[in-house]
């Protein structure tokens, strides 16, 4: 478990496509819960810690994730998340080259919960919700392209699925397409920042983690000619 930040209200992980945010069926330990123990050696706390989820990420995908560490911090960041006032960027490796390098994708998405899949579409339809998001090529190898993404609306599986439509799927997500898994059993898509209005003190956060310990992820990210 990464700690990436931390002050009195707000903690911040860097997680890895192995762990989850939050307990689910297969009973691994959750971070939310990883966080606990680590808060109560490091502060030698008697009683219960508080920890509060405020928002989550599919178990495959890495990055930035935001605990609150008090009530107060929970309540108004979940409030900011509901109306998109943490703004968040991720980056995603695919396989084949975007048909641009930067552009807009507006689609709807279905959300089959039964097959835990997202499809979408180019025009709305019954039981749709509208999707958005930005996307920048920033870098690339021979094989692959590494694209900057600038999430509008947070639905589910909304980059994987909208990347999949434009015919690029992330690499290693066998679900929307792509032809083989990754070491690990993660996908190459990495919460990279979160920018956010403080929940308590009001001053301005960035939270920038680093990428996987991947050779693949190390090489895109260190020749990028457009910082984000």
């Amino acid at each position: 478990m990464e700690v990436i930040y931390e002050d009195n209200h707000i903690i911040v992980v860097n997680k890895t496509c192995r762990e989850i945010v939050q307990g689910d069926k297969t009973g691994d330990l959750p971070l939310s819960e990883m966080l606990k123990n680590w808060l109560k050696e490091k502060y030698q706390k008697p009683g219960n810690v508080f920890v509060g989820v405020t928002h989550r990420l599919d178990r495959p995908v890495s990055g930035v994730v935001i605990f609150a560490k008090t009530s107060k911090a929970l309540s108004r960041l979940n409030e900011m998340f509901r109306t998109g006032a943490v703004r968040k960027t991720y980056w995603a490796i695919v396989k084949n080259r975007p048909p641009r390098d930067e552009d807009e994708l507006v689609n709807w998405l279905v959300r089959d919960e039964k097959r835990n899949k997202s499809f979408v579409y180019d025009t709305e339809r019954s039981g749709a919700k509208k999707v958005v998001l930005r996307y920048k090529l920033i870098a690339n190898s021979n094989n692959y392209y590494l694209l900057a993404i600038d999430l509008k609306t947070g639905r589910h599986h909304q980059i994987r699925s909208q990347l999949a439509k434009i015919g690029c799927p992330i690499k290693g997500d066998l679900k929307y397409g792509f032809d083989r898994s990754n070491k690990g059993g993660g996908i190459s898509l990495h919460a990279r920042s979160a920018e956010f209005i403080h929940p308590v003190s009001r001053k301005l956060i960035r939270i920038v983690a680093p990428v996987p310990d991947d050779n693949l992820w190390k090489a895109l990210s260190s020749g990028l000619y457009v910082e984000d």
